[in-house]
């Protein structure tokens, strides 16, 4: 089953995404807002969370720039093992996704260690690559990574990298909320 794309991006303005990011505490000029389940109710099985669909939305906020993406938050699959990124907030930076493989592209990669749930096994706290990147067309391509739609992702990760090379920021925030957060 290919990967589900919602119809359009992300409505959410700029005030309420800039709110969110402050009530988390993060106060870095660039930002990235994520929100797990932002179309839960109008994609796959309403009031659920489902994985393997673009269902969520990242969202990019600076002095200069404001953004809207689609994105996956949640792994592609339900397996022992497979790691859900837990809300809150995490730092990352420039960096590059299959960092041994040289078909591996400029993505972002942890810059502080997170926070991670695994499938039948419980919380997990380290430096898992639970990177920020390109998904694809027939699957969110994630074992616990935040994709983007492919179409959007080149700008995405271009505008990333310049609003941060812009505002001199070696590292950004990443907030990652609930879609009940908003309601």
């Amino acid at each position: 089953m290919p990967a589900i794309l919602p119809p359009a991006r992300p409505q959410i303005t700029s005030e309420e995404a800039l709110r969110l990011i402050r009530q988390a505490g993060a106060s870095d000029p660039v930002a990235l807002l994520g929100i797990r389940g932002y179309y839960r109710d109008t994609l796959g099985a309403v009031g659920a969370n489902d994985r393997g669909l673009y269902d969520d939305c990242i969202v990019v906020v600076s002095p200069t720039a404001y953004a809207t993406f689609n994105a996956n938050t949640d792994p592609s699959v339900t397996r022992k093992h497979v790691a859900v990124l837990l809300p809150g907030v995490w730092r990352y930076k420039k960096g590059k996704h299959k960092i041994a493989d040289p078909a591996g592209y400029p993505a972002f990669v942890q810059a502080a260690p997170v926070t991670v749930a695994r499938d039948q096994e419980g919380l997990d706290t380290g430096w898992f690559g639970i990177n920020i990147h390109r998904g694809g067309r027939t699957t969110t391509s994630s074992l616990g990574c935040q994709t983007i739609w492919p179409d959007q992702w080149e700008a995405f990760r271009s505008l990333v990298y310049t609003e941060m090379q812009r505002h001199d920021a070696a590292t950004i925030p990443y907030v990652l909320i609930g879609e009940e957060v908003r309601r």
